[in-house]
């Protein structure tokens, strides 16, 4: 296995379908933007609270994880913030290599200053759209575009809905459900679900982080969703082959068969995973065994800030700690683009001359 470097890893074209806007803040930008609005931070200077972030972030607990946004999300509640957040996260992305990015949020938490919802996505797409442009006249070509999500602790999921059919075709991707898994099923509300469906806007939801193989089982059945945010305790409900033994000697379950069958997508985070437990450590992250026995295995951040990552250091690790190749990276990648939210033929695109054009130039030179 060949170690691949920083500098060829951040060349690589990626494809990132799951990255929280409220998440990948940078630290700089919080700590301005909570001194605009007199939002009390656990520190005032960007390199501490970064360190806090990680640290809080790392504590084996989603509940502990998801208590973090707290902060994002209060200096997240104006037209202008929101634009500058959005904006710089895509420049960053492009930066890093992103050339396709769904950036998903929940515009139901950032009404606190008077925006409607309609309002914010506009203002977020705004930031989209500037963000695009700055990075092009950078040299980095990048699509990106947004996924909303609902609460599932709340219910506002169909005007969520309502709002994600309406923008459909501009800007807006796709629908999310995301928040505490147990107790909140999309079983909730179902007539959410057919009513997405009927407009073709596609669903991805958070299922398989803190809960197990029957959260995944009603996401893709009663939420028909497409994708499956995270996904990784999918491997609960597999019986993996002991060391050295052949792979297919696996026995699935009839949730995991379904999932390998209908190569239902799954939106891995290996750094976030193993913050919040879901995930001994990258080394051993699911996300290597499910990739060998042919699960749609997709590579993503999750959340930038919290986890202090990138799509580079998603991959660099996986190479490092896991012992991924580069054509590990680019099944994954290839996978990621076919999974995207946008249409057949611009997904085609993405792969045949974007993906792995851009494989195949890091590849000759590191002959």
């Amino acid at each position: 296995m060949t170690q691949l470097g920083a500098d060829t890893i951040r060349a690589l074209p990626k494809v990132l379908l799951h990255d929280h806007l409220d998440g990948g803040l940078r630290p700089e930008t919080v700590c301005e933007l909570a001194h605009a609005v007199g939002h009390e931070l656990p520190h005032d200077e960007p390199a501490a609270l970064a360190d806090w972030f990680e640290t809080a972030a790392s504590s084996h607990s989603l509940v502990r994880y998801l208590e973090t946004f707290t902060h994002t999300v209060a200096v997240m509640q104006t037209a202008d913030a929101l634009e500058r957040v959005a904006r710089e996260a895509v420049i960053d992305l492009a930066a890093d290599g992103v050339v396709h990015a769904e950036l998903r949020w929940a515009p139901e938490q950032h009404l606190r200053s008077g925006l409607t919802m309609a309002q914010a996505v506009g203002a977020v797409q705004t930031g989209i759209d500037d963000g695009v442009a700055h990075a092009a006249a950078q040299g980095h070509t990048i699509r990106a575009g947004q996924i909303l999500t609902a609460m599932r602790q709340e219910d506002r999921w169909r005007e969520v809905a309502d709002l994600a059919i309406a923008r459909a075709g501009d800007g807006v991707l796709g629908f999310d459900l995301a928040g505490p898994e147990d107790g909140f099923p999309p079983g909730r509300h179902d007539q959410v679900w057919r009513h997405l469906a009927s407009h073709q806007v596609p669903v991805t939801i958070h299922a398989g982080e803190a809960a197990g193989v029957d959260s995944v089982a009603e996401a893709l059945h009663t939420g028909q969703a497409l994708r499956l945010g995270h996904g990784v305790r999918i491997a609960d409900d597999i019986t993996f082959p002991g060391h050295g033994a052949p792979r297919d000697t696996a026995r699935l379950g009839p949730v995991a068969h379904w999932v390998r069958d209908q190569q239902i997508p799954l939106e891995v985070c290996p750094v976030s995973n193993t913050q919040t437990g879901a995930a001994e450590s990258v080394a051993n992250h699911p996300i290597t065994r499910l990739k060998e026995l042919d699960f749609a295995v997709t590579l993503n951040t999750d959340n930038r800030l919290m986890s202090r990552t990138s799509m580079t250091r998603e991959m660099m690790l996986l190479n490092t700690e896991a012992g991924w190749t580069l054509d590990d990276l680019l099944d994954v990648t290839v996978a990621a683009a076919w999974s995207t939210f946008v249409h057949h033929d611009e997904r085609r695109t993405l792969v045949e001359q974007v993906i792995v054009p851009g494989f195949q130039k890091i590849e000759r030179a590191l002959l």
